[in-house]
């Protein structure tokens, strides 16, 4: 898949997914669960406040027919409820509504009813990039500083959505500010690992390189004029960051300087999460859904 109009020509034609919204009663949420349900991607269970959840819809003309309606009156059980559909098989999405993200991470991570799989959880965004492919950033919004055996888990959650979207074999930059091993900079030497456990088959699924800086992980070119080697260098399909900064910026400068169409989604809890932000355009919002809806088949 190269654009996400390419992925939304594959998604409509998949049986629709069911999405679990905690506290829907938001605008930006429902206009988004609407669209997606428009378009045959979900249909939802919208737990919150059920008078409020009616206003709001009632405003955006959004007919409910088609979705069950759970009424709760607190933030915490808005976002139990929403998390045992899921956590019962009875959704396959679930989605932030008008709650902190702190709140719902508290009931995935519940022991009893919570969606927890050992391994972290971490943001996956997956954009579309002048170079005629889609490409996955990661982790640009959970994890703020992780280590060597974070950054693993933070790998294979990218490799399980980047086959959701049809790469077999992703390659992965480990990215840094240059692209030689420096003792100084821990980012060049957890890359140098990484890229070592992946050619000895200790990470499977994918084909790990770095360090590599930003230019040489995404062009031919500048890999060439830099005399790198190596099966990633210009072709990355996964860019996985140092830390949330380096992250968190790369994909505000993806979304607000390139202007480039974006999604991302929580991975590895049983389900995706959708945690958009409300800065997040309508389009983000969508495209966020569909890659969960993509997602929820690993």
């Amino acid at each position: 898949m190269r654009t996400f109009e390419e992925m939304y020509n594959y998604v409509k034609d998949l049986p629709p997914k069911t999405i679990a919204v905690a506290q829907a009663a938001d605008e930006d949420v429902l206009e988004a669960i609407k669209e997606a349900h428009e378009r045959g991607i979900v249909k939802a269970i919208l737990v919150g406040d059920k008078e409020k959840i009616e206003r709001i819809a009632s405003s955006i003309s959004m007919p409910l027919k088609d979705h069950e309606i759970i009424d709760t009156k607190s933030n915490l059980e808005a976002c139990r409820e929403a998390v045992k559909f899921v956590s019962e098989g009875k959704a396959d999405i679930l989605m932030k509504g008008l709650v902190q993200t702190a709140e719902i991470l508290r009931v995935v991570l519940d022991k009893e009813i919570g969606l927890r799989t050992g391994r972290t959880l971490s943001h996956v965004a997956v954009f579309e990039s002048p170079y005629n492919r889609l490409i996955l950033l990661t982790d640009a919004a959970m994890n703020i500083a992780p280590d060597l055996k974070v950054k693993i888990d933070i790998i294979l959650n990218a490799v399980d959505v980047a086959r959701q979207i049809g790469i077999d074999a992703p390659r992965v930059a480990v990215l840094g500010a240059v692209e030689t091993v420096n003792p100084d900079m821990q980012a060049t030497l957890d890359a140098a690992i990484l890229s070592k456990m992946s050619e000895r088959g200790q990470i499977k699924g994918a084909i790990i390189d770095g360090p590599l800086a930003l230019d040489n992980a995404l062009s031919v070119e500048a890999a060439r004029h830099k005399e790198i080697i190596s099966p990633v260098a210009g072709n990355a399909d996964i860019l996985l960051v140092p830390d949330i900064e380096a992250g968190n910026m790369l994909y505000k400068a993806i979304t607000y300087i390139a202007e480039r169409r974006i999604a991302g989604i929580i991975m590895g809890a049983k389900r995706p999460i959708v945690l958009t932000s409300r800065a997040d355009s309508s389009e983000a919002k969508f495209n966020s859904i569909m890659l969960a809806s993509l997602a929820s088949n690993v």
